[in-house]
């Protein structure tokens, strides 16, 4: 079994190597990454590294020759992400790839979050293609709120456009482990799973966990979009980074963020991380 994982020096990629080396052996992944220099500690664990540019098709179908599953963990380059996507789709149905793992976005066809748009691009591809495949609709990081708690801390003020919208988001870790189990498990084949974590909050009712947690009075600060916006702009944040946060939260305050559908739970068969635990590892 070779299973092939694209992104591999990202985040969430190396914590999918990660969990995929507690169900599977290193000879059986094989991990493709743009630049081999952040790759040797992937290499001293056994694990293939293969070098690969989503903008070259044959740089691709080299790196995927003889692969049976391939875990397409999304570019990180919003704006060409759909035609990297398509590159690699086609790479993999030209090199014969069995079945095709895609990370995309919690209800990505329905989404109002621009975000969604080139995810659900892909997906259409995907169906297009003629590969066996399983999407992975992953909902918000809760660390894309947590990572930013020290900043909170300062100025005693959580920002942001969400208002009252419900968040099912899940960590990063739990997204992790979803996908190594449906890479090593079956009965996925051509499968969409809508993922998110089971209890849904408000950016309020993480402000008050915030505040519990530490002693300290930290309030949420809700803002428009636009001015939401400016105020990233203002702080140093890059123009294409601050459009994208203000717009997923408003997406956030139109429901986009929220399922209660349990689908992540009973991959992981266990609860998702609780939005304490990823506030107190947010405040280390």
């Amino acid at each position: 079994m070779s299973i092939v994982v694209t992104g591999a020096t990202g985040r969430l990629g190396q914590l999918v190597i990660q969990e995929l080396l507690k169900r599977t052996s290193a000879n059986n992944i094989v991990a493709i990454v743009r630049n081999s220099d952040k790759a040797a500690q992937l290499a001293a664990l056994g694990i293939e590294v293969r070098l690969a540019n989503y903008d070259e098709i044959d740089s691709l179908h080299t790196a995927l020759v003889g692969a049976e599953k391939l875990l397409l963990i999304s570019s990180s380059e919003v704006g060409k992400r759909a035609v990297q996507h398509f590159n690699v789709i086609e790479a993999a149905r030209q090199a014969g790839v069995k079945h095709f793992f895609y990370t995309s976005l919690l209800h990505a066809d329905r989404s109002p979050m621009a975000l969604a748009e080139e995810h659900w691009l892909t997906e259409q591809a995907l169906f297009k293609s003629g590969l066996t495949y399983t999407i992975l609709r992953n909902g918000w990081y809760t660390e894309n709120y947590t990572s930013g708690l020290k900043i909170a801390l300062n100025q005693h003020v959580i920002i942001g456009a969400a208002d009252d919208g419900q968040i099912s988001s899940a960590s990063r870790q739990d997204y992790a482990e979803a996908a190594a189990i449906v890479l090593t498990t079956f009965a996925h084949e051509n499968k969409t799973y809508e993922l998110s974590g089971d209890k849904a909050y408000t950016l309020t009712e993480l402000a008050c966990e915030v505040s519990r947690q530490t002693g300290q009075n930290i309030v949420y600060f809700n803002m428009t979009e636009h001015d939401y916006r400016e105020k990233l702009l203002s702080m140093g944040t890059e123009p294409a980074v601050a459009n994208l946060l203000a717009n997923s939260d408003a997406g956030a305050a139109a429901g986009a963020l929220f399922d209660d559908s349990g689908c992540l739970r009973q991959l992981l068969g266990r609860e998702t991380t609780p939005l304490s635990d990823c506030v107190r590892q947010g405040l280390l």
